[in-house]
């Protein structure tokens, strides 16, 4: 079992959610079956087969395997040897898959298409992750995913030791720029009254406010009560340093501040250096490269 890439309890994936993008995937690979197996296999034939990393990597997609080889076959079996949210270095076995060898054959590729990608966000998610261990900024997620693959996606993210902004839409309310044209200059008393009506809503969990300039923006921002997290947008080092000092003199520790924009491995630690307390970067899902992984028999 390789190290915990987090040390906090993983919530697990929906897999009510999950599995109509399963049952897509086998029947878009799978749908007209597999003569290739069917010819060079005896249909008969039992065996084992090992999903092997060939490269350093943070699992993540091992329970949702058990779900597909089970479309494919009842009798195909998966033992995982290395969990969900722990670390393998190169050559490691993840699971075994025992079975009719035909049907392990045909789960081959929509197995290996679900892990290395899976295993790719935490990967990456586990290397801005670990580039700030020390601070106290915590790495999260956006919504840029993959149409039908947001439940996964993020539960690749928590994997590798990040954490998730809002599922969707409804579940926090998010103040963005295209949304401050509405307001004008003389934003306070209408953002004042939005915030409220947010905070009132039951569904809504936290409310966000984004603001593109410390001075003469943020200062006027932080007046205003309810607000739970402040979105720093593609904001210089210095501009950040300013703003945790502006939220520190006038209101303590509350609210949260969160940079986001441009940010990479080579620069993730100096902002949070500055302070911050979240760093949300979009690239841990949209730009994720697939783990190298394959079934060796």
């Amino acid at each position: 079992m390789g190290e915990r890439a987090t040390r906090r309890a993983i919530k697990p994936l929906n897999m009510e959610i999950v599995l109509p993008l399963i049952q897509m995937a086998v029947e878009e690979d799978f749908g007209a079956g597999d003569p290739t197996s069917e010819i060079s296999i005896p249909e008969d034939k039992i065996d084992k087969a090992y999903i092997v990393t060939r490269e350093e990597i943070v699992v993540s997609g091992m329970e949702l395997v058990k779900h597909v080889l089970r479309l494919y076959d009842e009798r195909l079996k998966l033992r995982v040897l290395i969990e969900d949210g722990h670390r393998a270095n190169v050559a490691n076995r993840l699971g075994v898959i025992e079975g009719p060898v035909r049907s392990m054959l045909s789960a081959e590729r929509v197995v290996l298409n679900f892990l290395q990608r899976l295993c790719g966000i935490s990967t990456m998610t586990w290397k801005f992750v670990n580039a700030v261990r020390g601070t106290k900024a915590k790495i999260y997620d956006t919504r840029k995913t993959i149409p039908g693959w947001r439940e996964l996606e993020k539960y690749a993210v928590r994997c590798g030791g990040g954490y998730n902004h809002r599922m969707n839409l409804g579940e926090a309310v998010m103040f963005k720029d295209n949304h401050w044209m509405e307001l004008g200059d003389k934003f306070e008393p209408r953002l004042h009254k939005m915030v409220q009506q947010a905070t009132e809503n039951p569904k809504v969990k936290y409310v966000v406010v984004e603001v593109d300039h410390v001075d003469n923006q943020l200062d006027r921002v932080l007046t205003i009560p309810g607000i739970d997290v402040i979105l720093l947008d593609n904001m210089g080092q210095w501009q950040l340093k300013h703003a945790v000092e502006m939220r520190d003199h006038m209101c303590g520790k509350k609210p949260l501040l969160e940079a986001s924009g441009g940010v990479t491995l080579n620069n993730v630690l100096a902002i949070a250096a500055c302070g911050v307390d979240r760093i949300a970067i979009g690239a841990i899902t949209h730009s994720a490269v697939a783990a190298d992984i394959g079934l060796d028999r």
